[in-house]
């Protein structure tokens, strides 16, 4: 019934916003798919353009820098992070909305959650990047401060050093269990065999957050 309802609230894309997305998903398969082959510093966005059948000022339109071609769901993790704190059911607290929306994450499978078959050769070309690595910085940065901003919103003190701290270390918490599941999957463990213990150590890095974070907003 909730989903029911949410779809009734969800605007029909018109046809121009349709195809927008097709566009820009298009590109990004194309670039994906020239990236794993050849490797991201030896892909230029013209080739990037010609294969996606566009031109290169429409590539930078839906893509500012060559780099959020590959890493392009950094928009999406600001989104769903601050869409979970800020939605969050009354008397939940923000630590316990996003303990939730990863656990969620995981059982989709989703590739913010790192575990999922094939996610291997998605960091291998990472690593092999400088520049790919220092883009993967900046979006752990900006899903940090977005973070940070949006608990500020339910912050009876407002915003202020321990708030934002809070939100740096939640957000490395979560990096911290990433990487070690990433480790795994790039030492050749399958994701089947990962899943479980990726869930744990989500639930130990929270537990251990809620023991030491007085985090504003938190019921009680």
């Amino acid at each position: 019934m909730i989903e029911e309802n949410e779809q009734k609230l969800t605007p029909t894309p018109t046809l121009r916003e349709r195809k927008k997305r097709e566009t820009r998903q298009r590109i990004s398969d194309e670039a994906t798919m020239l990236f794993v082959a050849r490797g991201f510093d030896q892909v230029t966005v013209a080739e990037i353009a010609k294969a996606a059948q566009v031109s290169t000022m429409t590539v930078f339109n839906h893509f500012p820098r060559k780099e959020d071609l590959f890493l392009d769901r950094i928009p999406e993790a600001v989104e769903l992070v601050t869409s979970a704190v800020r939605d969050r059911a009354a008397g939940e607290s923000p630590l316990g909305a996003l303990r939730a929306l990863l656990l969620r994450l995981l059982d989709q499978r989703h590739p913010l959650a790192a575990v999922g078959d094939g996610y291997a050769d998605f960091w291998r070309i990472v690593l092999d990047s400088p520049a790919l690595r220092a883009r993967a910085r900046e979006g752990v940065e900006e899903v940090e401060r977005a973070l940070g901003d949006v608990m500020a919103l339910s912050a009876p003190e407002g915003d202020g050093p321990a708030l934002r701290f809070a939100a740096a270390l939640t957000v490395a918490a979560y990096r911290a269990v990433y990487v070690a599941t990433a480790r795994r999957l790039l030492a050749g463990d399958r994701a089947a065999d990962v899943a479980d213990d990726h869930r744990s150590r989500v639930n130990e890095a929270f537990d251990a957050l809620e023991r030491a974070l007085p985090v504003p907003g938190s019921p009680g």
